[in-house]
């Protein structure tokens, strides 16, 4: 019997955590998935927009063109209500350094200092785009989580800010959570079924 050839698709980050976890999401989607040094991809494309939606639409497209391959790309992070809504689309680099979890987990922890339990909501959001290379046409969808900012890591499942927000349903920070209970509720996992819907509808045309 010959093995179908499935259509690609690029996911479109550098981020292992994330990566991981939408490869786990779209595992069953009607595509192979390909990430960006799969496709020999060495630039990084630049997020400079003020908005999730923008920066997600910015990579998405910029990577689409260069593989000509149908590419996901997103932007996320944590908006702080008694921040005014920081880091926001600076959550990846909020101590300076892009990627740094633990000095982006230790500077919101100063900055929430005074800050007391009651007050320290939160919410995880997230755009995906995808782009199709052959029209440079974009889709996109949103996710969001509610929490609140704990007083210290707890757990050591997640990524990012996940040690430190709290999510009520469980009682638990998120990076306590199973894969599967993250899934379920995270702004990723409800953005990732939405695009999935698409991506099947695409692939079973």
């Amino acid at each position: 019997m010959t093995k179908k050839i499935l259509p690609r698709l690029a996911i479109a980050t550098r981020n292992r955590g994330k990566l991981r976890e939408f490869k786990r999401l779209l595992r069953r989607v009607p595509y192979e998935l390909l990430n960006l040094d799969d496709l020999g991809v060495s630039f990084n494309a630049e997020e400079t927009a003020d908005t999730f939606e923008e920066n997600a639409r910015i990579k998405s497209r910029d990577y689409a063109a260069a593989t000509g391959v149908l590419t996901l790309a997103d932007d996320s992070g944590l908006e702080v209500d008694a921040l005014g809504g920081a880091p926001g689309v600076h959550s990846a680099r909020y101590a300076g350094e892009h990627g740094d979890d633990e000095a982006n987990n230790d500077l919101l922890l100063a900055n929430l200092v005074d800050v007391p339990a009651g007050k320290r909501t939160a919410r995880y959001r997230i755009v995906i785009a995808l782009t199709d290379p052959a029209t440079m046409e974009t889709v996109t969808v949103e996710g969001a989580c509610e929490g609140e900012i704990g007083f210290e890591r707890k757990g050591s499942n997640g990524f990012g800010y996940d040690p430190l927000f709290f999510v009520s349903q469980h009682q638990k920070s998120m990076a306590e959570l199973t894969a599967e209970e993250k899934d379920a509720l995270s702004h990723r996992g409800i953005a990732a079924r939405k695009i999935a819907e698409i991506l099947i509808r695409r692939g079973s045309k």
